[in-house]
């Protein structure tokens, strides 16, 4: 059981600055274009209220939000924001190193977060995106998991995504007490079908976790730089801890989870908050 989370809002937004939906309004083409995922307003109001009125629901008590070297709107818009007083939020900094365009990672970017607050190097702690709607049930499944480290596994059944979308998320494979053996990014579409679990179930990652800082923390610091991507991963750190026999409960789930990747979500994640 953690009353902690750390939320992932440092990224460059790159696929959604890149991406191209001529259905949109003008506004809110330049806030896909401008603005950090987490801030353009669906609703009426950032996407990342509606993720931090789950986290608030589930009980947790502290918010660590990392973001980019320039954090006024993440400020402007949850600092002392009165509906999250219940929430102790604060920020973390992912600075990108001299010599580099782009950060370097979501690893990069938790372990700046525990260097800033080195509380949680003590403590248990859930990580997740500021880009995915993770529900009340998933968040609350997570921080009152009867273990120290954890990973959500979500059924591809039930994400309601295309199949080629799908085939671009980390599929698992767990033993038989479930703890997880193997991660892969964006595996090959034609082995997909083979990471079926004891109930025939494919179970993909959506960067869900519960991490214990005491053991996490070495491999945040020295995980290695993936040489295609450029960047220091999550699941590579969370392999190599793996790889020393800690163990990390896979936890099934089976339900869509939201998601603002491109320009194309944007108006269908309005069509599904304007129906709540």
């Amino acid at each position: 059981m953690t009353n902690n989370i750390v939320i992932l809002a440092g990224g460059a937004s790159s696929r959604m600055k890149k991406s191209v939906d001529q259905n949109l309004s003008p506004e809110k083409i330049a806030q896909a274009n401008q603005l950090s995922k987490g801030l353009i307003e669906l609703g009426g109001k950032p996407f990342l209220s509606y993720l931090l009125e789950n986290i608030l629901k589930a009980g947790f008590e502290n918010v660590y939000i990392i973001t980019g070297e320039n954090s006024k709107m993440f400020r402007q818009a949850f600092e002392n924001n009165p509906d999250f007083k219940e929430l102790n939020i604060q920020f973390a900094t992912q600075y990108i190193p001299e010599g580099r365009e782009k950060p370097y990672g979501t690893a990069d970017a938790l372990y700046q977060c525990l260097d800033q607050y080195p509380n949680l190097k003590e403590d248990t702690f859930c990580v997740c995106n500021s880009d995915n709607l993770y529900s009340y049930k998933a968040l609350k499944t997570l921080k009152d998991a009867p273990t120290r480290q954890a990973i959500l596994a979500y059924d591809i059944d039930k994400l309601e995504y295309p199949k080629e979308r799908i085939a671009r998320f980390a599929v698992m494979r767990f033993d038989d007490h479930y703890d997880l053996t193997t991660i892969v990014e964006k595996p090959e579409p034609s082995k997909i079908d083979s990471y079926t679990d004891a109930h025939q179930k494919i179970r993909v990652s959506m960067n869900i976790f519960l991490f214990d800082g005491k053991l996490f923390f070495k491999y945040l610091e020295s995980c290695p730089v993936n040489p295609i991507r450029d960047e220091k991963e999550l699941p590579t750190a969370l392999m190599n801890m793996i790889g020393d026999d800690i163990d990390v409960l896979g936890i099934p789930i089976a339900e869509h989870v939201p998601d603002l990747t491109s320009k194309n979500d944007i108006a269908q994640l309005e069509k599904y908050f304007g129906k709540q």
